[in-house]
Order: C-alpha cells, then structure tokens, then sequence
C-alpha cells in the first residue's frame, strides 16, 4: 500500500521533470543540427505558433516587443515548458504514468509540429522522435532513481546521475548549436565580392535628412527593422541557391546566384514600411538596394496575359502574392543592401523589393519560387489570416522630435513622411488644433522614398498635442480617420503630448 512515506519529494519530483524536458529540447536540437535546424521541435513548435497565432495578437506582440517579439516567443516557451515540467513532476510523485503521458503529447505536438511545416523533408520527424523518447527516458530513470526509501548510497547516485544527465544535456545541446552552425553563411556573403552596380543610385544630397532631429536618410544595415515569420533565419549559402520561375509564362526558368551576378546590376534608394506599423511607430527603413529590375529577369520567361499576381516562396516555406504590375513597374531582385551583400536576416542571398507595397505583398527574403497565376488561384501567407490582397502604401507622417518635454518659445519639430511611389508634397502641423503651419521639406531624393521635415512653432507653458500630416503629390491630404494595421494599413495623424515649461 502506498503512503506519504513513498512518495516523492515534491523537489525531486520536479528536477526529474525538469531533467526529462530539458533532455528532450537538448536531444531534439542535436538531431536537428545533423538533419535541418528547422526541425528542433522547439523551433517547429514555434514557428507553428506564430503560424497560427490571430492577426490581432501578431499586431499586439510587434507593436509590444518590435523586433525582439521572437526572442519573447522563445522565452516565453521556455517558461511553459518549465511549468510543464513542474506539473508532471508533482502529478508523479506516487507513480511515473502521469508525467509520462504528458511527456507524450508534448512530444507529440512537437511532432506534428515538424510533420505540418512546408520547409521540412520526410527525414525531418527523426529530431521529434528522439526528443520525445530522451524526454520520457530521462524522466522515468530519474523518477525510478529518486524513489524513497533512498539510503546514502541512493542519495549519491541521484545526485551523480542528475549531475552525469545535465553534462549530457549540455553536449546535446552545444553540439546542435555547432553542427547548425556548420553552414557557414557568412564565408558565403564573404565570397560574393563587392557588389559594383552599372547603374548607382545618385549621390544623396546632403540635405536629404534633418539629422538629429529626424533619422538619418539612410538606415544602416544593422538598424534596418525585421519583421518576419523566420522564428529560426534561413542559411542559403549563395553557391547553392536556385530561383525557379513558372506558372503562367511561355518558358518556365532556373536561376543560380551566378546567372544574377552576370546580370547589369542597378542600385535603388528605397523605404520599405511594414503594413504592421502604428501610427508613428518605426517599422520603416531606408536602404540602397542593389541588384537586377524583375521585368529584366522576367523578359527571358515571357509572362502571359492575364497573370495578374506573382506568388513567391522563401526558403522557410513563406508565401507572398504581388500585384504582376507593380513588379513590371519598380520590382527589384535584389542581393545587395547599403554596398554589401544582403545581411542574412535580410534575405541573403536573395530576395525582392517593391516599392510602394507593404512588405507582405512585396517584400519575400530568401525568396526561391515565384509563380504567376491569378489572384484567387493561390491565396498566399498573410492573406489567410485575413489581411487584404493587395497593400499600397499609404500616405502617412511621423513627428520625431521633441517627445515628452520642451522649453516654453519657438521650438523646431520634425519628423518624417512617405507615400511611396507617389511621393511627398507638402507637410503641416499643428499646436492643439490651431492653424496648421507648413512645414520646411527635406530635399527629395525620389519619389519611393520618405522625406523629413521640420517646422517652427510656438509653445506655451503647459500641456500641449502636436500633429502631423502629409499631402501625397497626388493631391490627397493624409486621413485622421483612426485605423488599425489590419487588414491593409494603419492610418490617423500623429499626435505627441509635450509638457512646456
């Protein structure tokens, strides 16, 4: 008959969870490493997650954690793999078929995790499997070790098993980090050269930017925001990448990175905006892109009438649907940005760029398919989770300086503008909806690019609201009709509230 005397303490109890998961994600990112860093579970599990994670929680976590949302994600399963080997370690202190079973459906949605992911081979499911047999192996030895009655001797072979078990979960682990590191990416950026288009984008006038009050022109490589679904970045080595093109073209093509770099490359100053961006927010960056127009690649293939969209596909199985017009108007195949090959992150060795899309319907990085059909005939990523079909930019403005606070007097507040590919005419602001002052523009150094500005104006002591807004070369006036991000934009003037003194 059992009785509290049999039982485990509730502390080994927990350590032999603790133990079993934390040998799961070691073992799991070790046959990972041999196969494709994508396949870990934890990794699959999270890129399933975000998968399937509504529109409006995405939205929540990039304006909440911005480019760190991914290292939250990972964190933040970490905690509740933890608290789930926690619960499993008490659910198991008489018998270890609690624990076990929940071990089990862990392991199995890391399975199935791997199962559904499009980027992932058949042989994938090996990383899976193993994770969840080490994880339930691991948790019954433990739990077998740490029965009572434990005499001396027992004590001291669960401490050098725990202790043996942990060493072992740290080689795992290091060495799935290195044999997933073992593609090197950076000897293969390293390898590309310098990037030296035929066509340069024009020297950028020197009062281009209002510097410090607003950004500068161009956004390092470094400061360049990331938003995307890659919870783990693809590592396309340049040598080994292909670019199929097909669908509805009179000659379906196979492009390596060596049939780009004998192409004339031109270089093009563009601002890419995130259709995730707030009102004011920063998810947009200015970059020179190098690299060849679409329309040239795509004269070889010949696209039919009637294709109206190109849906492309990343390396990591993301897919994107791009009007076939703008690509014909302004789409770039780009491998360059700022002067070097693209950074890793950004798309290496490959992706496009169209201005005055959004960058879920133009922007795929590691992009590796591109097919031209319909739209409807393929719905692609973002579009399932009910964002629109198509996403031009939308004609909006930002105040940079001053935030929070500002002396009493004439004070200088600038920011930025953009309204790709239409352009930027005229800016104004505004003191707690008084008369709109026009702002002094930065010199323009194209139309899909933003623009800075600045204006003069007077504020008195106290509590005050500044807006801003844009007029687009068209002749439209920016919207102060609030609008979230979803489904194509966000929209409203900007507005900071300064305390004057």
């Amino acid at each position: 008959m059992e009785t509290s005397e049999n039982r485990l303490s509730a502390g080994r109890a927990i350590w032999a969870g603790v133990l079993g998961v934390v040998a799961a994600v070691a073992v799991g990112h070790l046959v990972a490493g041999l196969l494709d860093g994508n396949a870990s579970p934890l990794i699959a599990v999270g890129n399933t997650a975000i998968d399937l994670t509504p529109a409006p929680v995405k939205d929540w976590a990039i304006a909440t954690f911005g480019t760190a949302d991914k290292i939250v994600l990972l964190t933040g399963m970490g905690v509740v793999l933890l608290g789930v080997a926690a619960v499993a370690g008490l659910l198991s202190r008489r018998s270890p078929a609690p624990g076990t079973v929940l071990a089990v459906v862990v392991g199995a949605l890391g399975l199935i995790a791997v199962m559904v992911r499009p980027d992932l081979g058949q042989l994938a499911i090996l990383a899976p499997l193993a994770s969840l047999f080490a994880g339930v192996g691991v948790f019954r030895l433990m739990h077998r070790l740490a029965r009572p009655p434990m005499e001396s001797a027992d004590r001291r072979k669960f401490l050098r098993t725990s202790a043996g078990v942990a060493a072992g979960v740290g080689l795992a682990g290091l060495g799935g980090q290195l044999l997933g590191n073992r593609t090197d990416v950076e000897a293969s950026r390293a390898a590309v050269g310098a990037l030296k288009p035929a066509q340069p984008a024009p020297p950028m006038p020197p009062s281009a930017d209002f510097v410090p009050r607003t950004p500068r022109f161009i956004t390092s490589n470094r400061d360049f925001y990331r938003i995307d679904t890659a919870l783990s970045v693809p590592k396309v080595l340049a040598e080994d990448w292909v670019l199929r093109i097909h669908g509805a073209v009179d000659k379906e093509l196979t492009l390596r990175f060596a049939d780009i770099r004998r192409m004339p490359l031109v270089e093009r100053t563009v601002t890419l905006t995130c259709v995730s961006n707030e009102v004011g927010g920063d998810l947009i960056s200015t970059s020179n892109f190098i690299g060849v127009p679409l329309k040239d690649i795509l004269a070889d293939a010949g696209v039919k009438p009637g294709a109206d969209q190109l849906f492309s596909t990343s390396a990591d199985g993301w897919t994107c649907g791009t009007p076939v017009a703008d690509i014909m108007q302004r789409g770039l195949l780009a491998i360059g940005m700022n002067g070097e090959p693209l950074p890793v992150e950004h798309g290496f060795p490959a992706r496009m760029v169209v201005p005055g899309l959004y960058g879920y319907v133009s922007a795929t990085k590691w992009v590796v398919d591109m097919e031209f059909n319909r739209f409807g005939d393929k719905d692609p990523y973002w579009l399932t989770r009910g964002w629109a079909q198509r996403g031009p930019i939308k004609t909006q403005s930002r105040i940079d300086s001053p935030r929070g606070s500002a002396k009493a007097g004439k004070v200088t507040v600038a920011g930025i503008a953009w309204a790709q590919p239409r352009g930027v005419a005229k800016v104004e602001v505004r003191v707690d909806g008084r008369d709109w002052v026009t702002a002094r523009l930065a010199t323009e150094v194209n139309p899909d690019t933003w623009r800075m500005w600045e204006a003069d104006v007077d504020l008195a002591p106290g509590e005050r609201t500044v807006e801003c807004r844009a007029t687009d070369r068209t002749g439209y006036v920016q919207t102060d009709a609030i609008a979230l991000p979803a489904p194509d934009g966000a929209t409203g003037w900007h507005s900071v509230r300064l305390s004057v003194s």
